[in-house]
Parts: C-alpha cells; sequence; structure tokens
C-alpha cells in the first residue's frame, strides 16, 4: 500500500491569476454541454432569462400595490377594482415564478444526468486509445482518478454558471431603479460585499489544493475499502485474519482527511461570520439612508418598499454572485483535471498510410535487436531479442518469474513499441501497419484474464465481441476450448450468469474460468494465437489435453505458447529461452537438452519432482 506523503508535497494555493485563468475552460466545456444536448441547454437559457425578470416585476406591482392602497384610504369614494387586478397580477407573477423555478430545477437535472453520461463515455473512448503502459502510471491514474471525479462533480458547474448568468439578468433590472434613486448605493453595496468575495476566493483555494493533494490517497483508501468488504478478497481476509489490519489503515487515512477537512472548515466558518457582519453593517446603511428620503417625503411608502426591497435583493444576489464566482472558478480549475486527461496523448502512433495485415503471413515476425524499458524504470524488460517467428510455426517461452516473457508478447502485439530495435512482419516494420487490423488478426489470451460478471455467452463473446450474437461461433469456440461441457452443466446454459455479483449467478472454479477464457483465443479467425499461461489452474493432464487441441486446431498457424509445464513446452516446434530479459537459448525441445543448457537444467528440475 502507498504511504501518506510528506505534507510539504501538497500542492500550493492557487493564485488569483491561476484561477481567473482557468475561466478559459468554460467554453469548452459549454461545448461538451452543448453536444450533450442543444434542445436541453437552449430550453434551459430561455427558462433562466424568463425568471430573471420576475424579482422586478413582484417588486415593482408591490410597490404599486402599497400606494394604491394609501391612495384609496385617503379618498372617500373607495374604487378598489384597479387594487385587485393589482393583487391578481402578482398572483399570477408568484405562480409563474414557481412554475419557472421547477422548470428550471428539471431541466437543470435532466441536462446534468445526459452531462454525466456524456462525458463518463468521452472518457471511456479517449481511454481506450491509450496505450497500456500509461495505465502502469500511477501519475496517469491519478489523472484518470480526478478526470472520473468531474463527470459527476461538474454538472454543479453547469447549474452554478447558468444561475450565475440568470442572476447577472436580474441584477440589471433591479439595479437600474437603486441607481435612478441614489447610485452611491450601489458603490456602497459593493464595499460591503468584497471581503465575503476575497475570503471565499481564498477558502476554495485552500479546499481544491487539499483535495487535489489527497489524491493517490483517496486511491488508496478506495481501495482498502474494495479490499475490507469484497467477494474477490473476502477469502484472504478471513484465512489471513486481515480485517483487523484493513480497519486500522482505514481508519488512520481516514482520520487524516478528516483533521484535514476540519481544519479548513472552522477557519472558513470563523471568517464567513465575519464577513458576512461587514456585509450586514453596509445594507443597513443603505436602509438607513432609504427611510431617511420617505421620511422627509423624497419617496411614497410604495416606493420605499420597492427601493428596500431592491437593496435587499440585489444584496443577496451580488454577494452569491461574487460567492458564486469563486466556486464557478473554483470548477474551473477542476476542469482543467479534466481536460488535462484528453491532453494524455497515447506513444502509440498510427502510421500515416497503415498498411492492411497480410492476408496470409510469408515471412513472419522478425524481432531486429528489440529491447524495451518501462517508463519510470531503469532496468530493462527485455533487450537485445533477435530471433524470427515463422509463418506456423508453434514457439513455447520459457524463464522464470520477471524473465520478460509477457512483456515479448505485449511487444508483438503491439502494446507496447520497442524502446530501441525493430519488430517486422514480412519484412515490414510492425509499426506501419494498421493497429486494429493487427490485434484483430492475433489472438491472445493472458494469465491475468478478467473473470466478467456476465453471461457464459458474453464471456467468450469478449474475444470478438462484433459477434456476440453469433451463437454458433460461440458455442464452437467453446467446445474447442473444453467449455462446453461445463456449459451443458450449468442451469441456464450459455444464458447462465457467471459470478456472484449480481442475482442468480453461478460461481466457477479458477480451472473452469481458464477454460471459459481459452475459448476467447477461438473466437476470431486469427492467424498468430498467443496462449500466456492461461492454463496455469488446471491439472497437468487437462493443461496437456488443451494444447494437444490447440496444437491440432491451430495448424497452419503461428502461435506462442507460455507455460511453466515442460511436458506442455516441449510439444512447441521452438523453445526460446529467456534470461532477465534477453534470449539465451533457442531450439527444439531435443536440441536444447542435448546443448545442457539453461534450459536442459530447468526442465531436469522439474523433472525430478515426478521421480
Amino acid at each position: 500500500m502507498q504511504t501518506r506523503p510528506p505534507k510539504n508535497t501538497r500542492p500550493a494555493p492557487l493564485t488569483l491569476k491561476e484561477r481567473l485563468a482557468a475561466l478559459r475552460n468554460l467554453p469548452a466545456f459549454f461545448k461538451l454541454v452543448w453536444e450533450t444536448s442543444p434542445w436541453l441547454t437552449i430550453a434551459n437559457s430561455m427558462l433562466r432569462i424568463a425568471r430573471s425578470a420576475m424579482p422586478v416585476a413582484l417588486l415593482y406591482v408591490g410597490k404599486l400595490i402599497i400606494d394604491q392602497v394609501i391612495k384609496l384610504s385617503h379618498q372617500h369614494v373607495a374604487d378598489t377594482h384597479h387594487l385587485w387586478e393589482l393583487v391578481g397580477f402578482e398572483f399570477a407573477l408568484a405562480i409563474l415564478t414557481d412554475a419557472l423555478n421547477r422548470a428550471i430545477t428539471l431541466m437543470d437535472a435532466l441536462l446534468g444526468d445526459l452531462f454525466s453520461n456524456h462525458t463518463s463515455v468521452k472518457i471511456m473512448a479517449h481511454a481506450a486509445t491509450l496505450d497500456l503502459d500509461q495505465f502502469e502510471d500511477s501519475v496517469f491514474y491519478d489523472k484518470l482518478e480526478r478526470a472520473r471525479q468531474q463527470t459527476l462533480g461538474r454538472t454543479l458547474l453547469l447549474s452554478q454558471v447558468m444561475s450565475q448568468v440568470q442572476d447577472l439578468i436580474t441584477m440589471g433590472f433591479l439595479a437600474a431603479g437603486l441607481m435612478a434613486f441614489n447610485p452611491w448605493l450601489i458603490i456602497l453595496l459593493f464595499i460591503a460585499i468584497i471581503p465575503a468575495f476575497l475570503g471565499e476566493s481564498y477558502f476554495n483555494d485552500q479546499s481544491y489544493a487539499l483535495t487535489r493533494g489527497q489524491t493517490p490517497e483517496r486511491r488508496e483508501l478506495d481501495y482498502i475499502r474494495y479490499l475490507g468488504a469484497s467477494d474477490e478478497t473476502a477469502k484472504e481476509v478471513k484465512i489471513f485474519d486481515l480485517s483487523g489490519f484493513i480497519i486500522g489503515r482505514f481508519r488512520q487515512l481516514s482520520t487524516r482527511f478528516y483533521l484535514d477537512n476540519k481544519r479548513l472548515s472552522v477557519k472558513r466558518s470563523l471568517w464567513g461570520t465575519f464577513f458576512a457582519m461587514l456585509g450586514s453593517i453596509g445594507y443597513y446603511a443603505a436602509y438607513v439612508v432609504i427611510i431617511m428620503r420617505a421620511v422627509d417625503g423624497s419617496v411614497t411608502i410604495g416606493m420605499l418598499t420597492f427601493l428596500a426591497g431592491s437593496f435587499k435583493q440585489l444584496r443577496t444576489l451580488l454577494e452569491g454572485i461574487l460567492i458564486r464566482f469563486t466556486s464557478v472558478s473554483q470548477g474551473a480549475i477542476y476542469l482543467r483535471d479534466f481536460f488535462e486527461f484528453f491532453d494524455i496523448k497515447p506513444k502509440i502512433k498510427p502510421a500515416a498510410h497503415p498498411l492492411p495485415f497480410p492476408e496470409k503471413i510469408q515471412q513472419g515476425f522478425t524481432f531486429e535487436d528489440v529491447g524495451f524499458r518501462y517508463a519510470n524504470s531503469d532496468r530493462w524488460a527485455n533487450r537485445h531479442l533477435s530471433f524470427t517467428l515463422h509463418p506456423g510455426e508453434k514457439l513455447a517461452l520459457v524463464g522464470e518469474n520477471g524473465a520478460g516473457k509477457t512483456t515479448l508478447v505485449k511487444l508483438l502485439a503491439r502494446l507496447y513499441d520497442p524502446t530501441e530495435g525493430r519488430i517486422l512482419l514480412d519484412g515490414i516494420d510492425l509499426r506501419e501497419y494498421d493497429i486494429a487490423d493487427l490485434r484483430c488478426n492475433i489472438g491472445i489470451i493472458f494469465q491475468d484474464y478478467l473473470r466478467y460478471q456476465m453471461t457464459f455467452a458474453q464471456n467468450i463473446a469478449v474475444g470478438n465481441i462484433s459477434q456476440q450474437h453469433n451463437r454458433p461461433l460461440i458455442e464452437s469456440s467453446a467446445k474447442q476450448s473444453l467449455a462446453d461441457a461445463l456449459a451443458d452443466k450449468l442451469p441456464g446454459a450459455y444464458d447462465q450468469q457467471l459470478g456472484k455479483r449480481f442475482s442468480q449467478g453461478v460461481e466457477l472454479s479458477g480451472g473452469e474460468w481458464q477454460k471459459v477464457a481459452l475459448a476467447r483465443a477461438y473466437m476470431r479467425d486469427a492467424q498468430l494465437l498467443i496462449l500466456d499461461e492461461p492454463t496455469s489452474a488446471l491439472d497437468a493432464r487437462a493443461e496437456y489435453t488443451v494444447f494437444e487441441r490447440f496444437a491440432e486446431l491451430t495448424k497452419g498457424k503461428s502461435a506462442v505458447l507460455i507455460s511453466h509445464r515442460f511436458s506442455t513446452v516441449r510439444m512447441a516446434d521452438r523453445i526460446l529461452v529467456l534470461e532477465k530479459g534477453e534470449l539465451i537459448e533457442i531450439g527444439s525441445h531435443q536440441e536444447l537438452i542435448q546443448k545442457g543448457g539453461r534450459y536442459a537444467e530447468l526442465f531436469n528440475l522439474q523433472a525430478l519432482g515426478y521421480r
């Protein structure tokens, strides 16, 4: 598990200049909103414009009602017809305001849900374009995690920005009346609100720095939560009595987060109270000015209520706009995390004019002094690899754990590009071929294959998902991997849900899962098949049977086998022996035994176990 980084590694709070610069992310954000649903975006905007006129309309009608009441109270013959018209009009405005509020809330919710779905799809689509080694980098994972978080958190930003525009329009209406009465009131209002704005900006920056600095530990906390309550980990947690250790680590991390957040929240609350007091002082100073003008007869009582109400709403709106501005700018900063993820580009670039994969491989795959080193690593995973995988040849890879066998097959499938040297296919650099076409012609099953919580048929179909509805192909693939007998025993046969995560799911044994995974390799008519220790959970007899059938079914095709069982390995045409990432021997089983080198040593060591 990761350890908590020192406090001095936490990012510094962002400056006002950086926050303002972050607002440049908003146009791209609203482009995404528009892509999500143009008509919902337009409808939401129109509703908010209509809603922005309601406060000043209600205040002005209220002023007319009060002036009319005072006028009627001084008349001997009271004609109340106009008064009730005004009351009815105010009632209609109140109903309309409530209806607009509910419609805006509905639009925000619908657009927010669609936006969350839309951005989640974009993240998955972009992630699919990135390289495998990028997913093996912790820095990349931090960026991916922050981008995922934005798919939910940015729906609030959408509502905030739209509300900001709505309130600015409302302020324009209200400010027009106050400006005509006394422009100095507007200036007084700004002076009273600015301290609260600056304080909120400061604490939002502190909150952003704290949250960003906690990203790696938050991932660790999520991982610990998964370890402590998961069907996949329950067995080892119980047998090794790990619950106390896991709970202790969770408490340690979660308490640190709580104390950090509490410290910041207390400071924010105290300073917020002080700044709110300053705002109240400014408001009541202006209120006194308005009352004095009403007392000396400069304005009517109705105008007094209109001005006082306008000033009060202006104060609330302005305070909300300034505070929300800091939230919007903060949200724009978080958007930077979102767009940073999309700025990550794959290092494996498609060729400018990609070649199609050969209809039939003529010369095979040739490694020319190939070396590969993972990012941020000084150790070579593979080095000085030079050999040819001939058409129709079965090549076995042998070596101890960490010898570079899996890395080699990933290079062959162009999941990685060589750090040095090159790989040729029929004499042409592998980089010149169309990547999708290349991978379509390679069937590969890794030792760490996924156990999809899906149906039996879907678990096989993932080997060639475009054929997911081709039941004869799925059943044929199952038969070739010996998984068909398993399907016959399941209650739902090929439609049986596998795994315990969902209702009525059936869990399989390790060997049964491996037969299902092996069937994926037969789902496509690939010219090269790679099996990277996918039969490790099978007993020796079952593995031998699987590979015997595999050899029969792949006649005329190239294949690469990785297995620690030499009884299986000896079935290959040639055996390539790796040590510390380098090729030290290559030849047939008999040739390598006669040579008496590393392969013969490993073979004899394993043979001792059967004597």
